[in-house]
């Protein structure tokens, strides 16, 4: 199938606008994150931002690539989420919609590009989705844990670990100010496999 004429284009650029948007709210989020005292927090929206824009320059330069015309506009028509809500809705909603991209979206934008013929694309849609998963695990463990109010304490002794310094100790919940560095609370790395 010729690209110009395909569903994979618009897909593509629909992707790419998505992912787009997704690290543009992330970033958001991270600022909102390290404002309100979770600097780590605010460390994973960063790394996740910064995945979601390597997945947008992938989609982009499919685009780009295929394109006869390297000067094309590609029109699509999609809804993108636009909602603000307080740091713990956010990051349970952020994980709803990776999900949803994870077992929905890109699955579907493969199989469309491998009956298409265009089994790179596809097979970087799945590679995505599953970048997606691990997105959304991640994001809803934080939302959980925020929710609960449950980030720098466990119910069992494990490590707490200043992201700044490196000080770490084994125990129930996490030092208000780390003892080695003096950075605050929301330095200390949160295991997301609580």
């Amino acid at each position: 199938m010729e690209f110009s004429e395909s569903v994979t284009k618009e897909n593509l650029a629909r992707a790419f606008a998505a992912e787009c948007q997704a690290g543009a709210r992330y970033q958001f989020m991270a600022k909102d994150a390290k404002q309100n005292g979770f600097n780590y927090i605010a460390t994973i929206l960063k790394q996740l931002a910064k995945n979601e824009m390597a997945h947008a320059k992938t989609f982009y330069e499919y685009v780009i690539n295929n394109l006869k015309s390297k000067n094309g506009n590609v029109n699509i028509d999609a809804g993108y989420p636009f909602k603000q809500s307080e740091l713990g809705t956010s990051l349970a909603e952020s994980a709803q919609i990776e999900e949803y991209e994870a077992t929905n979206i890109y699955p579907s934008f493969a199989k469309v590009a491998k009956d298409e013929g265009f089994l790179d694309i596809y097979k970087s849609f799945l590679l995505v989705a599953d970048v997606e998963k691990i997105h959304a695990q991640k994001l809803s463990s934080l939302a959980q844990m925020f929710s609960k109010k449950a980030l720098y304490k466990s119910a069992e002794a494990k490590q707490f670990v200043c992201s700044n310094c490196g000080h770490s100790e084994n125990k129930k919940a996490a030092w208000n100010t780390c003892p080695l560095c003096g950075y605050p609370q929301g330095y200390v790395v949160i295991d997301l496999q609580q």
